[in-house]
C-alpha cells in the first residue's frame, strides 16, 4: 500500500506558475458546477490512473526498465483524521516537464466557450456538459480544496510535486516516491465528508469503474479490499450484458452522461477475429479544445489498450466512440506497424461497413434518425465528400432542408417530387438555415414551383461537386446554374425593362467600377432589385467566404451584379440617369443591400448608413394617414 504523504502547501516552496485569468475562471466554475454529481472526480481520477498504468505496461514491452511491479493496481486510500484522499497507480508516471503540460494547462481555445456554456447551463444539464467538455483531472477541485500530485516517470529516479489550491497558480517542485507512478492527494473540503468514507468510494468505483481491468482496492480500516470486478465488457455475449452495464461503459469511454442513441456489439470470427462495442452518443459533445478530426476508438489486442489512434473508423465517422479488441495483432506491435499491417486495414473495413450498416437500417425510422441527423449531419457529409467507396451510399441516407418541404428530406423523395422536365437537383449554400426560405437566389425558382435543397453546413459547399451527379442526375448550385430558369418560362421582357437596362447597366457599372465584374439583367428576382451571382468560370460565392474565413488563398474575383428590370426601384433609378441626376449613392447602396442579402455585411458599414440616411431624407415628406 502507498504511504500517505502529506503535501507542502504551494505557497512555502517550489517554481511558481500562474493560471492564466482565462483558466482560472474555467477551474472556479468545475469547482461550483457539479455540486449535486461531484463523485463523478473518482471516475476521472481512476480512469486518468487506469490509461496510466497501460501506458507504462505498452512502453516495457520495448523497454525493459519500465516494467510493471507484478500486483500494479490502483489504490484508494482515505484518511479520515487528515482529511485526505489519495489515489495511487503504478502507472508510466510523469516526469518535471509532463507535469506542467499536462497539468499546467487545460485548453487553449475552448476554455471561454466551455465557461460561458456553463455559466448558462440549467442546473440538470451541467453534469452533461462536464463530461462533453472532458474537464478530467480538474474535477478533482470539486471536492479539494488542494490537489498535490506526487509523481515519478517510469525508468527515472527524479520524482515531483505539483501543487495547487485551483485559484490562479500551481508550484512543481523536488519530491520523494519509492518507485514509478502516482499520487494524487486531495485535500478534503469540509462539506465532502462522503469523499472519505470507504464504503461510499466504492460504490462509486462500482458504479463507475467496474469494467477497468487493472484492480482497484480501497484501504479500509487499514486493508485493501477489491473494488471492481475487472470485466472486459465487450468479449462477453450479448445476452449476459444488460442496459445499465451498457450505459456506464458508454459513459466511462465517451466521458458523457447521456445514454447512446445507437449500441453496436458483435464478434467477428473466420479468417479475421475481433470483438467490438461501439456506440452512437445521443447528444452532440461540446468540442472543447480544438476538434479533432481522426477517430478515437481505442484498439485492445487480447483485453490490452494500445492506442486510441489507430484509425478505426474513417475521420466522417469520428463521433462514434467505444473499443475494438483483436486476438489477430501482436501485443508489441507499434505505431508503424498499425499503419502497415493488412490486418488493420481489413478491421477498418469490417468495422466502418458495420456502422454503415446500421445508419441505413436505423434511417428508416424517419422520426428516430432525425435525432442522429441534428447531432451530427454535418460530420456525417464529410464522408461524401471524403469517402469515394462510400459517397453514393451516404449520400442515399443523407438529410437536407427544402425549399417547399417542411422538416427534413432525402435526394430520393426530391427526385420523385421534381418536375418532369427538370434535369437536375437544385441547392443553395448558406451560413444560417433561417436565412436561406428568404435568399433572393431562390424567388425565380419559387416563383416557378422549382423545389431547391438549403445546404447551411460549411460542407455543403464541397461535398456536391465531389458527388457531381446522383441517380443520373446532376446537382447544381442555383447561384451558378440561374440561367437554368430559361428552360422553365420566363416572364416576356417589356419594352419599359429594356430601355430601363439600357441606361441603367452603364450606369451601375460606372459607379461601381472593379467592386463587380459585370453588371446583367435578370429574370430570376420577383421581390428583389438585385442579388449578387459568382463569375461563369469562379467558385461560388459561399465558397469563397469559407476559404477567406479559414485563411486560405483565393483569387480576389470580384461578383456579379444581376438586377431585375421589372422593379419599381430600377425603373426610378433609369429616369434618374436620364434626367442627368447623381447614382452614386443609390449604385453603392444598392451593392450593400446585395450583399446584406447574401449573408455579408457592407464594405464599408458608416458609409452605408450615410448614404442610405441622405437617399432617404431626400424622400417626399408624408402627408400623415389619410381618413
Amino acid at each position: 500500500m502507498t504511504e500517505q504523504t502529506t503535501a507542502t502547501p504551494p505557497e512555502a516552496s517550489g517554481e511558481q506558475h500562474e493560471f492564466s485569468a482565462e483558466v482560472g475562471r474555467l477551474l472556479d466554475l468545475v469547482v461550483h458546477a457539479l455540486y449535486s454529481e461531484r463523485e463523478i472526480f473518482l471516475r476521472e481520477l481512476v480512469a486518468n490512473a487506469a490509461d496510466a498504468t497501460d501506458k507504462r505496461r505498452f512502453e516495457a514491452l520495448t523497454d525493459g526498465a519500465r516494467a510493471l511491479p507484478d500486483d500494479a493496481k490502483i489504490r484508494i486510500n482515505p484518511d479520515k483524521d487528515a482529511r485526505l484522499l489519495t489515489i495511487s497507480d503504478d502507472g508510466a508516471g510523469m516526469g518535471k516537464d509532463e507535469l506542467a503540460r499536462n497539468l499546467g494547462t487545460i485548453a487553449r481555445s475552448g476554455t471561454r466557450a466551455f465557461g460561458e456554456e456553463l455559466a448558462n447551463a440549467k442546473p440538470e444539464d451541467k453534469p452533461s456538459l462536464i463530461g462533453q467538455f472532458g474537464v478530467g483531472f480538474y474535477a478533482a477541485f470539486m471536492v479539494a480544496d488542494r490537489v498535490d500530485v506526487i509523481s515519478r516517470r517510469a525508468g527515472s529516479e527524479e520524482a515531483w510535486r505539483w501543487s495547487s489550491t485551483g485559484k490562479g497558480n500551481y508550484t512543481i517542485s523536488p519530491a520523494t516516491r519509492e518507485k514509478a507512478g502516482t499520487d494524487i492527494i486531495l485535500h478534503i473540503k469540509e462539506d465532502a465528508n462522503d469523499f472519505l468514507d470507504s464504503w461510499q468510494l466504492e460504490t462509486i468505483v462500482r458504479k463507475w469503474a467496474d469494467h477497468i481491468s487493472w484492480p482497484i482496492s480501497i484501504v479500509k480500516d487499514g486493508e485493501e479490499t477489491a473494488a471492481n470486478k475487472g470485466t472486459a465488457l465487450w468479449r462477453k455475449p450479448r445476452g449476459e450484458i444488460d442496459e445499465e452495464q451498457l450505459n456506464e461503459f458508454y459513459r466511462h469511454v465517451s466521458h458523457n452522461f447521456d445514454t447512446p442513441w445507437a449500441t453496436l456489439h458483435w464478434h467477428a470470427e473466420g479468417t479475421l477475429e475481433f470483438s467490438a462495442l461501439l456506440f452512437i452518443p445521443g447528444s452532440k459533445p461540446f468540442e472543447f479544445a480544438e476538434p479533432v478530426r481522426e477517430s478515437q476508438i481505442r484498439l485492445h489486442v487480447r483485453r490490452m489498450f494500445i492506442t486510441d489512434d489507430a484509425g478505426l473508423l474513417p475521420p466522417w465517422l469520428r463521433f462514434v466512440t467505444g473499443v475494438v479488441d483483436t486476438e489477430d495483432l501482436p501485443l508489441n506491435v507499434s505505431r508503424e506497424m498499425l499503419q502497415a499491417t493488412p490486418v488493420l486495414a481489413r478491421i477498418r473495413k469490417a468495422v466502418t461497413n458495420r456502422v454503415i450498416s446500421e445508419l441505413k437500417t436505423r434511417a428508416r425510422d424517419e422520426a428516430d434518425f432525425e435525432k442522429f441527423w441534428d447531432n451530427f449531419g454535418p460530420t456525417f457529409k464529410e464522408g461524401i465528400w471524403d469517402d469515394a467507396e462510400h459517397r453514393t451510399e451516404l449520400a442515399t441516407i443523407a438529410r437536407f432542408r427544402s425549399s417547399t418541404q417542411e422538416g427534413w428530406t432525402t435526394l430520393d423523395a426530391y427526385l420523385e417530387r421534381k418536375k418532369p422536365e427538370q434535369e437536375a437537383i437544385y441547392y443553395l449554400t448558406g451560413d444560417r438555415t433561417e436565412m436561406l426560405p428568404t435568399s433572393p437566389q431562390l424567388e425565380g425558382f419559387r416563383a416557378r414551383g422549382i423545389e431547391v435543397l438549403l445546404l447551411s453546413d460549411a460542407v455543403d459547399s464541397f461535398w456536391p461537386d465531389r458527388l457531381g451527379v446522383y441517380k443520373d442526375t446532376p446537382l447544381r448550385n442555383i447561384s451558378q446554374f440561374h440561367t437554368d430558369l430559361e428552360k422553365f418560362g420566363a416572364p416576356e421582357e417589356t419594352a419599359e425593362e429594356k430601355s430601363a437596362l439600357e441606361v441603367v447597366i452603364p450606369a451601375l457599372k460606372e459607379a461601381l467600377g472593379d467592386t463587380v465584374s459585370d453588371v446583367k439583367g435578370t429574370n430570376r428576382l420577383v421581390n428583389s432589385a438585385v442579388v449578387l451571382a459568382a463569375p461563369e468560370s469562379g467558385p461560388d460565392l459561399q465558397m469563397i467566404r469559407l476559404m477567406k474565413r479559414s485563411g486560405q488563398q483565393v483569387p480576389d474575383t470580384a461578383p456579379v451584379l444581376q438586377v431585375n428590370p421589372a422593379h419599381p426601384l430600377i425603373l426610378d433609378l433609369a429616369t434618374r440617369v436620364r434626367n442627368g441626376d447623381p447614382v452614386q449613392d443609390i449604385a453603392l447602396v444598392l451593392m450593400d443591400m446585395a450583399r446584406i442579402q447574401d449573408g455579408e455585411s457592407p464594405k464599408d458599414p458608416t458609409g452605408f448608413a450615410q448614404r442610405l440616411t441622405s437617399i432617404l431624407t431626400r424622400l417626399p415628406v408624408s402627408d400623415g394617414p389619410q381618413g
